[in-house]
């Protein structure tokens, strides 16, 4: 089949990802190569593809598709997630929609509508990531609420209860209004906001005078008194809790406050009469030194009720409105009764004053519109110590290591300040907390099914019927399920032992952004070592985030965020690929400019054209050019170095850089340099043929290029191996390996030398522009003194278009001279040059050349940096010195011959 004349992306990335596809490539079974192991970070089961996808599922691949190649069984397992709350809320909204609220319908109507909005929308994500390539194992696809993901949650909640680490209890957990349920710390992003700090007034209860007033203020005491009495002042960001404040706390050590021990002060506006009470957590230096109490809305001030077994009043509803536990603002919304309430004490006088002021508001991860509310409530906990304890050691000792780095750190700290997991959620769509109550809520059991719940209820009270049974209401966190994603992909918890947990775990590699580092990577640590006794992967690399070229983080409302698939319309997939490499450091954020992706369509468009000039060439079984046998010595010698500086690359996880070195070696060195070299020549219009050794050659590097390429391009690549020789159906070159052997020091000073030949090269041809001469007009080259690149005559002279290369003892007048390093190349110009122009011009360089071997003899005369410096570095100044003499000398004499002429 002939290969059009034009890259068209959409006809190949169909055509082949079908290819694929057909040919069960994808597909992995457990046998006797070693495996090479990817779970897929599980996206929304609801959601689409954006930028972030794109950038981390095309590194999936890379690595995916690069272990293939080096004869590894690579499975790549995609899967989604149900994502508790997003998916709820979508569902809510859908229902509003028709007129529908959640609680109008029973639990089973409510989870109809969810199944029906998955089955709906569920999946897009994953059939978008086809367009980019992506090569999954799309027969292993997994949802963290299928049958066996289910099982599995179910039976390590049961596992860990059983264990002690799950326990029940009332505390203060973090609460989102808007989604109804709580959340983990975890799930609380904190955002600075200017607000402000309202400093009330709590009048002392039934104080009318004070005694000593005159020594307690000279005590340090600081008293404030009005014409209603004495008073407390009491600063706090949000008045709208004062309903609920049942203590005031001083510092027993605080002097300014030491005439308040001992009394009762007035909540204004509510007139509660409340105790005064001591705590040294309480911040002598934090505004007045006093603080008010409110158990029920604070978690250090529910720490304080317990401590000093002060009464909870509960003042806010699930939603964030006042709560009837409230004498007052009952109903309103809690931003609007900070509003009103701040009206209606500044009108009753008992407000000393407001002032700007700065403070950290945790919003939910979810809503991010919605601030979190501190609120006490009955939740279920896991117990994080013990996790801490175990999944801390592995990353610190590198056994499983990070890429960068730098995230050690921040992993350790979170494990050193761990606190346990609320894994509650009030929702419904999730996996369903396996507890069962009878007897009220007070008696319940934990099992993995009805019929054993009952059994253990009988066991503690023979009366109980499945009638008297009520499971819990609450599901549990999304991330309870996440955690178990290496381990439950592959049955590992419902059939411990089987035959591909023992062969695909631990796995390889997780590739996932740092935001998600508590969330997911510490807890699939924790869950590995606790039911598998092993590290979930070997590996985690850290993508940055993806921003744009002006640094600010993508998203809708800033209407700076690419639809992927019409990126991929525009581009090309390979183009998108490249493009997102392009700007892809492992840890540092991606600043993304869609001109990256149209260099990497015209790098598409460079390989294709390349590979069109090549297979256009006539071949004929003649001798080999001298030109031809350099050229294909070095360019394997080149594949060599750049092969062993990939594979490095590849090991450090910088993974960008690989594409670049891969990019280079084809752009520079192959298309640029190579092909130059070994291309034949047109004689009176003609094109002459190539001799079969150097074609064949060429076709056996353009196939070496193509393998390094396929991780990174895999579409254009395939097309193009299949098209370079006859090829087996069901054959791809993601299953063809590619091994090289170790670049050697011959090469090394093979391919050095050439770096000077391309220099000589390109002296000519600056020569040539600079006076304007034809490239088609030939030349001759003089090398002074000595060639010391004989053995590159045949290249030279046919990529600098010359006659000859002649070696002289002096320099012709006229020639154009330059240097590459101390050897000294001319072309005779003849009377094509301007003498007056060229000798002013090397007279300007021979002045620089002067004020700089100046500066380094200056250095070398300084008998202190001579014996101090290190020995390298004196030897690199005198290699300095020597190198400009030798310029210097040159130029001196090329001005004297051109004033001779």
């Amino acid at each position: 089949m002939e290969l059009a004349s034009k890259y068209d992306p959409k006809e190949v990335e169909s055509k082949w990802y079908q290819y694929w596809l057909d040919h069960k490539l994808f597909a992995s079974k457990p046998d006797g190569r070693e495996p090479y192991t990817i779970v897929i970070p599980p996206p929304n089961v609801t959601g689409v593809l954006h930028m972030g996808h794109m950038l981390n599922n095309t590194i999936q691949d890379i690595l995916v598709r690069r272990a293939r190649m080096e004869g590894k069984n690579a499975c790549w397992v995609p899967g989604t997630d149900h994502a508790s709350i997003a998916t709820e809320a979508k569902v809510v909204k859908k229902l509003a929609g028709e007129g529908i609220k959640k609680h109008d319908l029973t639990r089973e109507q409510f989870l109809e509508h969810a199944w029906d909005w998955t089955h709906e929308h569920g999946g897009i994500i994953l059939k978008q990531l086809r367009r980019l390539g992506a090569s999954c194992d799309w027969d292993r696809t997994a949802f963290t609420m299928d049958e066996k993901r289910s099982e599995s949650v179910i039976k390590v909640f049961v596992d860990l209860y059983n264990k002690g680490l799950i326990y029940r209890g009332l505390r203060m957990v973090n609460w989102d209004p808007k989604a109804l349920t709580a959340l983990s710390t975890e799930e609380v992003i904190y955002k600075e906001e200017q607000s402000h700090l309202f400093h009330l007034k709590y009048y002392v209860d039934g104080l009318k005078a004070l005694d000593k007033e005159e020594a307690l203020k000279a005590e340090g005491n600081i008293i404030h008194k009005d014409e209603k009495g004495y008073y407390a002042v009491v600063a706090t960001t949000r008045p709208e809790t004062i309903m609920g404040d049942t203590a005031m706390c001083i510092n027993p050590k605080d002097p300014k406050n030491q005439w308040l021990k001992g009394r009762k002060v007035i909540v204004p506006l509510v007139n509660r009469v409340i105790p005064v009470i001591e705590d040294r957590y309480v911040d002598i230096e934090f505004g007045t030194g006093c603080l008010k109490v409110t158990p029920a809305h604070d978690t250090n001030d529910y720490m304080l009720g317990k401590s000093h077994k002060l009464e909870t009043i509960d003042i806010f509803n699930a939603d964030g409105t006042i709560s009837d536990q409230s004498p007052i603002y009952v109903g309103m919304d809690r931003f609007d009764c900070r509003k009103q309430i701040s009206k209606d004490l500044q009108e009753a006088g008992l407000m000393e004053r407001i002032e700007d002021y700065t403070n950290k508001v945790g919003y939910s991860e979810r809503n991010p519109d919605t601030a979190i509310e501190p609120r006490l409530s009955m939740q279920w906990f896991l117990s994080m110590q013990h996790f801490a304890d175990i999944a801390l050691p592995p990353v610190m000792n590198d056994q499983l290591k990070f890429y960068p780095a730098k995230y050690k750190n921040t992993y350790k700290n979170w494990l050193e300040n761990i606190q346990d997991w609320c894994i509650s959620r009030q929702l419904w769509w999730g996996h369903r907390i396996p507890a069962y109550y009878y007897n009220g809520q007070d008696d319940y059991v934990v099992a993995e099914t009805r019929e054993e719940a009952l059994k253990l209820a009988q066991q503690k009270d023979p009366k109980v019927t499945d009638a008297d049974l009520r499971q819990d209401e609450d599901a549990l966190d999304t991330w309870f399920s996440s955690w178990l994603w290496p381990i439950s992909l592959f049955d590992g918890i419902n059939n411990p032992g089987n035959e591909e947990i023992k062969y695909y775990y631990p796995t390889s590699d997780l590739v996932t952004g740092p935001d998600i580092i508590f969330f997911w990577v510490a807890r699939m640590i924790m869950a590995g070592y606790e039911y598998i006794g092993d590290m979930p992967f070997k590996n985690v690399y850290f993508t940055g985030i993806v921003r744009d070229k002006l640094g600010r983080k993508m998203s809708k409302s800033l209407g700076n965020s690419p639809d992927p698939i019409e990126l991929i319309e525009k581009f090309g997939a390979d183009g998108v690929r490249m493009g997102m490499m392009l700007s892809a450091p492992a840890g540092n954020d991606i600043l993304f400019d869609e001109a990256l992706c149209e260099q990497g369509r015209n790098f598409n468009n460079k390989i294709w054209n390349a590979f069109r000039l090549v297979k256009g060439w006539k071949v004929a079984d003649i001798e080999q050019p001298k030109a031809g046998k350099v050229a294909t010595r070095w360019f394997e010698a080149k594949l060599r170095q750049t092969n062993d500086e990939v594979n490095d690359l590849f090991k450090k996880y910088r993974i960008s850089e690989a594409l670049m070195a891969v990019y280079k070696l084809f752009w520079d060195e192959f298309s640029s340099w190579y092909l130059e070299m070994v291309k034949p020549a047109y004689i009176n219009g003609e094109p002459q043929p190539i001799d079969k050794q150097t074609y064949d050659k060429t076709l056996e590097f353009f196939e070496i290029l193509l393998k390094m390429l396929h991780p990174f391009m895999p579409f254009i690549t395939e097309e193009l191996w299949q098209h370079l020789y006859d090829r087996n159906e069901g054959e791809s070159i993601m299953r063809v390996s590619l091994k090289l052997d170790a670049p050697t020091k011959a090469d090394d000073e093979l391919t050095a030398q050439i770096e000077n030949v391309k220099q000589i090269v390109s002296g000519v041809r600056m020569v040539r522009n600079q006076k304007n001469i034809a490239p088609k007009e030939q030349l001759d080259l003089q090398v002074v003194g000595k060639n010391d690149y004989e053995a590159f005559n045949a290249v030279i002279i046919k990529m600098a278009n010359l006659n000859a290369i002649n070696v002289v003892a002096e320099k012709d007048a006229t020639a154009s001279a330059f240097m590459v390093g101390t050897d000294e190349f001319a072309v005779p110009v003849g009377d094509m040059i301007d003498v007056e122009a060229e000798i002013a011009k090397m007279e300007a360089q021979l002045q620089h050349l002067e004020g700089f071997l100046a500066g380094v003899k200056k250095k070398l005369s300084n008998e202190r940096f001579v014996a101090n410096a290190p020995e390298q570095v004196v030897a690199l100044e005198r290699k300095k010195q020597s190198d400009s003499e030798e310029k210097i000398a040159a130029l001196k004499e090329s001005i004297a011959a051109l004033r001779n002429k």
